[in-house]
């Protein structure tokens, strides 16, 4: 009688040596079945929303890794990448249960902050991650305007209920104050309320959390960046030289409060003419993409102009443009992208468990 093991513990074994995307700890409740009949296999592995936007990659990953292992003693394999259920754990002080806190940041105003923080909010979603979207710009919310959430928000139990638009919770002072009034609340008020909204807000279980802030590098920006438990900061910024300068400064500022910054993005990188598809670089192109190429930091993609995009902003109607295949495929890219950078993160530095470990 052979005492080697099973073509299912081999499975198994090779499995277990390969890493979580979402924590980088090594897979082990997330190994949910494996069948084996001679020498035909499938394989069902979990994987958590949070790193949903890679599923293919991670389920090519798998397939590499035991055909490599186990080569010729699996003539037939199929894995099934399934989700797993693993909720956020509270995060810091005022006990947001998210798993990453992401700051969309730009060095000026004018660039299309807002625009590309609710396109990265719906791409998310859409990937299937559990996403929320608080906007933080103050003195100029628009996320209302472009998600088409409009009306004031209500308390439960103490406990802010947002806006819930396409699946995702929303939370903005445009809720709070009338559209045509101006928000003329000075730093300490706004600080506060920007608490509020992280904390007393009912964001139930996310995977992430964008936050639309301030342009600029200004006080306001510098003591939100410092109040709230970031996981890291997105730039966004335009092709042109003098826009790559601010966006350089709003760098410095996360650095200078050693927050990461995961990417950059460049919006507005060209002109998607309808008439006759041709792509016009307006600005120029890929001058954050060099930039970001000599500072070390990853490029997380860039958006056109496009037409539509902007009717769809200016009617409410944001969450239309993931299905607009010309759009479309600019933001799901992003979306993967900042996917991978964190997954990358954690690979490299695993994320240690709470008490009690989840899975």
């Amino acid at each position: 009688m052979s005492d080697s093991p099973s073509l299912e513990q081999q499975i198994r074994d090779v499995l277990s040596t390969l890493q979580d995307p979402e924590t980088g700890r090594k897979l082990k409740k997330q190994i949910h079945q494996v069948e084996v009949e001679g020498d035909q296999a499938r394989v069902f592995v979990g994987l958590t929303s949070f790193a949903w936007p890679i599923r293919d990659e991670f389920q090519a990953n798998i397939e590499a890794a035991i055909k490599e292992k186990l080569g010729s003693q699996v003539a037939s394999l199929e894995v099934v990448v399934e989700k797993h259920e693993r909720p956020a754990q509270p995060v810091g002080q005022v006990g947001i249960t998210a798993k990453s806190i992401i700051a969309i940041a730009a060095g000026k105003g004018g660039v299309g902050k807002s625009t590309v923080a609710t396109s990265l909010a719906i791409a998310l979603n859409k990937a299937g991650c559990k996403t929320g979207l608080l906007d933080a710009d103050v003195y100029g919310p628009s996320v209302p305007h472009l998600m088409g959430a409009r009306g004031q928000v209500s308390k439960v139990d103490n406990k802010i209920e947002p806006m819930i638009i396409d699946g995702i919770p929303i939370m903005s002072i445009g809720f709070m104050v009338p559209p045509d009034q101006a928000v003329i609340w000075r730093g300490p008020m706004l600080h506060s309320a920007v608490t509020t909204f992280v904390r007393d807000t009912n964001w139930g279980d996310l995977d992430y959390l964008i936050i639309d802030m301030p342009p600029g590098t200004g006080d306001i920006a510098l003591s939100l960046s410092q109040m709230l438990p970031l996981t890291g900061a997105v730039i966004v910024c335009t092709p042109q030289e003098v826009a790559l300068i601010d966006a350089i400064k709003a760098v410095g500022m996360f650095r200078k409060v050693k927050i990461p910054v995961l990417g950059v993005i460049e919006n507005m990188s060209s002109f998607l003419c309808p008439d006759n598809g041709k792509e016009y670089d307006i600005f120029g192109k890929g001058g954050a993409m060099q930039y970001a190429t000599d500072d070390g930091i990853d490029f997380l993609g860039d958006v056109p102009i496009n037409i539509d995009m902007r009717k769809r902003g200016d009617a409410g109607e944001m969450v239309r443009n993931l299905d607009d295949p010309q759009i479309a495929p600019y933001l799901e890219k992003i979306a993967t992208n900042l996917c991978r950078t964190l997954v990358r993160r954690a690979m490299e530095n695993p994320i240690q468990p709470q008490l009690p470990v989840l899975g």
